[in-house]
C-alpha cells in the first residue's frame, strides 16, 4: 500500500531531498489510532506502531532505523543526528538536525507546529517541534542556529510549516497571552477574541511563521492544514480531549538528505 504524505512546494524542488508531512491514512492501527500512527509514546500496539514508522522510512527512501525521532518535552533544545538510535537511546529534545545522508530526522505532533529546514547548498536538514511552548522559548531560531553550526546559512534556508491547530480551533485562556506579552512584547497581534470572556484563538501558525522570519532565513512556506478540523486526514490531541477519548495517535513529519 503506497503511505500518503504532503510536501511542501519549496522543499520538494530541492535536489536530493526528500520530505513529507505524514496523514494518518496509509498504516495498520486501529480504533482510535486508525490507520498510520507514529506515536512511541501512545498506548497502540508496539508492532502497528513498527510497520507504520516502517512504511513511512520507506516513503522516505531509508531503511526502517533510520527514521528518527526524539523524546520531545516542549523546549527549544535540539540535537545533532549522526547515525541512528534506538528507542531506548531516544534524546530528550524538540528539533533534530543533520548532515548525515540517509537519515531521515523527524517530529512526532498531534496539534502542535512541524517545521522542516533544508539548506540545500551545504547539504544540511532540520526538523522541529513548536508548540506554544517551544515556539515561545526559541525552538525554532535554535535550530537555524544548530544548522549553521554544522556549516549551513541562514540565508539560504528554506522552511515549511505542516499541518497543525489553526487559530479558528485554538481557543486558550488570558493567562497565555500575558505571559507572551511578557516574553515576546508584540506578540498580543496573534490573538484574537474568542465567544468567551476573557478567552481568545492563539494563531499558532502565524506565530511561528514569524519568528522565523525574523531570522532572516531564505523563505517560509506554510501547507495550511488544520489538524482539529480534519479528523479524517489527522490526529489531534485537543480533538480527542473535546470527545473524551482515551488516547491518540500521532503525525511524523520527517526530511531526509537521499544523495
Amino acid at each position: 500500500m503506497t503511505t500518503p504524505i504532503l510536501q511542501a512546494v519549496s522543499i520538494t524542488a530541492l535536489p536530493g531531498i526528500r520530505h513529507g508531512f505524514f496523514t494518518r491514512a496509509g498504516g495498520v492501527s486501529q480504533g482510535v489510532y486508525e490507520s498510520l500512527n507514529a506515536g512511541l509514546g501512545s498506548q497502540d500496539r508496539p508492532e502497528y506502531v513498527a510497520e507504520n514508522r516502517a512504511r513511512m522510512a520507506a516513503a522516505l527512501a531509508v531503511a526502517p532505523d533510520h527514521l528518527l525521532t526524539a523524546y520531545q518535552i516542549h523546549s527549544p533544545d535540539v540535537v545533532v543526528a549522526e547515525r541512528p538510535w534506538t528507542h531506548e537511546e531516544r534524546p530528550r529534545a524538540d528539533a533534530i538536525v543533520t548532515r548525515a545522508r540517509g537519515l531521515a530526522i523527524g517530529v512526532s505532533t498531534a496539534d502542535c507546529g512541524p517545521v522542516l529546514l533544508a539548506e540545500p547548498a551545504a547539504r544540511i536538514v532540520g526538523a522541529a517541534h513548536a508548540g506554544w511552548r517551544g515556539a515561545l522559548s526559541g525552538v525554532l531560531e535554535a535550530t537555524i542556529a544548530a544548522i549553521e553550526q554544522l556549516g549551513g546559512n541562514r540565508a539560504r534556508i528554506v522552511a515549511a510549516l505542516g499541518p497543525m491547530i489553526r487559530q479558528a480551533n485554538y481557543e486558550v485562556g488570558a493567562d497565555l497571552i500575558v505571559r507572551f506579552q511578557a516574553a515576546d512584547p508584540g506578540s498580543e497581534r496573534f490573538f484574537a477574541p474568542a465567544s468567551r470572556d476573557g478567552r481568545a484563538l492563539f494563531d499558532l501558525a502565524g506565530y511561528i511563521a514569524a519568528r522565523l522570519h525574523s531570522t532572516g532565513i531564505a523563505g517560509v512556506e506554510d501547507i495550511g492544514l488544520c489538524t482539529y478540523a480534519d479528523p479524517g486526514r489527522f490526529f489531534s490531541y485537543r480533538r480527542t480531549t473535546h470527545r473524551g477519548e482515551p488516547d491518540y495517535g500521532r503525525q511524523v513529519n520527517a526530511i531526509a538528505l537521499i544523495d
